[in-house]
């Protein structure tokens, strides 16, 4: 079977600069920057099909965590015809496979990847059939959708009829569709095309949802009609997976809280160590730090995707159907309370992270003015030391000029007896006691040098 690839780029794609490009052969431009063919590209990524009324859409996104791309490529040469698919044609994030009488369009996205098959609608189906079954006409081998790396996150089952809309007991006849059963449904692109759905799992895995247009609807409308209802789903079905992380985070918040306010208590009341408040707050702090790295991608996420369901509800310029519900308003009215509720975590999160911040600020503090007032009591002892240790050095150094003094007016008395007796008339004890201040005074004087010189070094 003969396939044709439609091949674009992703802002999945790694935009990674490489060498600036050569200037092009008669341009009048300086050579061109790295991303601009892959910037300028950026607003053809992921056309639009083109669909033909009738037709049937089975939609897949899963999950693409520890997926491969490689893996998605095995996958995909599993189609007939498609075993020689070149590894180039996934690394843009976008493939659409032409055969015969149907279509594959796979895309590749941060967190999940779509399969969306676009074939004719059974022969035998049309409007006011009660509960048609559209999976048993796959033009694909059912056990190729079932072996999809990924866990499935979202699954629809799409047929779009051309109809009049002007005709007389359409509701009804559309909801047969459903068995008989209340739809959510609105008038699309200001009352161009109708479209209703239950937001309901089905028995085979897949929510059912039906399109109808007028039969001159052109095949480019179709294929926008087509791709905004799957977007606003997958995206709606993304957002809401940061409320489970939501309400299992509250418990630990909660608990966190009181925790943070009995420290404060403790810290105001000066009922506890500051060693016994800091490793009670330091655990406090990295719990909150755990739970933030464990959980802000995916807050964040959350607010980005419930942006997109927006963008895309607004773009679907719905109108009211009597007796029914906007798929807009429905959604919104389950989707808004979701949002919130993750919104409020997020924002209690991170006010928690800044108060236990604020508190170990202060705590900090108190630490820091009791160790100045242990340096400046620990400062006083020591320069009461040292001026206790200049007082004895100055006694000291008093009886060392007495000592050396004594020796030395000794040597004079030495020295005179030893004159005398060579028979010089001499008294020593005389002599030397006249000398003793003369002694005492070189010697006081010597000591001063002494401390000079080394004062100067």
């Amino acid at each position: 079977m003969n396939s044709s690839l439609d091949r674009a780029s992703s802002p999945d794609a790694d935009l990674q600069p490489t060498l600036v490009t050569p200037p092009r052969t008669g341009s009048l431009l300086p050579p061109d920057d790295a991303l601009r063919v892959t910037l300028h590209d950026e607003v053809h990524a992921r056309p639009s099909a083109r669909v033909r009324l009738p037709a049937l859409v089975v939609y897949v996104a899963v999950l693409n965590e520890g997926v491969s791309r490689e893996q998605e490529l095995e996958h995909l040469r599993r189609l007939p015809g498609q075993a020689d698919l070149p590894p180039e044609s996934v690394q843009s994030s976008f493939l659409r496979l032409r055969f015969a009488n149907h279509t594959l369009k796979w895309e590749r996205h941060t967190e999940f990847s779509r399969y969306s098959l676009v074939q004719p609608l059974p022969e035998g189906i049309e409007l006011g059939k009660a509960c048609p079954d559209l999976l048993t006409s796959l033009v694909i081998d059912p056990e190729w959708l079932r072996s999809i790396p990924g866990r499935t996150v979202a699954a629809v089952e799409l047929a779009l009829l051309a109809v009049d809309l002007k005709q007389p007991g359409l509701m009804q006849q559309a909801q047969a569709w459903f068995g008989g059963r209340n739809v959510v449904a609105s008038q699309l692109g200001n009352g161009h095309s109708w479209a209703m759905t239950q937001f309901r799992i089905g028995d085979n895995g897949f929510e059912r949802m039906l399109v109808l247009a007028p039969p001159e609807t052109t095949e480019p409308r179709v294929g926008r009609i087509l791709q905004r209802l799957l977007e606003v789903e997958t995206y709606r079905l993304m957002a809401l997976r940061g409320l489970p992380m939501a309400k299992r985070l509250s418990p630990l918040l909660g608990d966190a809280e009181r925790q943070l306010a009995d420290i404060t208590a403790q810290l105001e009341n000066k009922s506890a160590s500051d060693e016994a408040l800091l490793d009670t707050l330091v655990s406090l702090a990295a719990r909150i730090e755990r739970a933030t790295a464990e959980n802000v991608f995916r807050f964040s996420a959350t607010r980005a995707y419930a942006t997109l369901v927006h963008e895309r509800i607004a773009e679907l310029r719905e109108i009211p159907i009597s007796g029914t519900q906007k798929l807009g308003e429905f959604m919104q009215h389950r989707l808004s309370p979701a949002m919130a509720t993750v919104a409020a975590t997020a924002q209690r999160l991170a006010s928690l992270s800044e108060r236990v911040a604020r508190t170990s600020a202060l705590l900090r503090t108190r630490v820091d003015i009791a160790t100045e007032v242990q340096n400046q009591q620990l400062l006083e002892k020591i320069n009461h030391g040292q001026e206790l240790q200049l007082r004895l050095q100055s006694m000291v150094e008093g009886l060392s000029i007495a000592a050396i003094s004594y020796y030395v007016v000794s040597l004079l008395v030495y020295g005179g007896k030893a004159l005398k007796g060579a028979g010089v008339p001499i008294n020593p004890e005389a002599a030397a006691g006249a000398a003793i201040p003369l002694v005492l005074w070189v010697v006081w004087r010597a000591t001063q040098r002494i401390h000079a010189k080394l004062h100067g070094h």
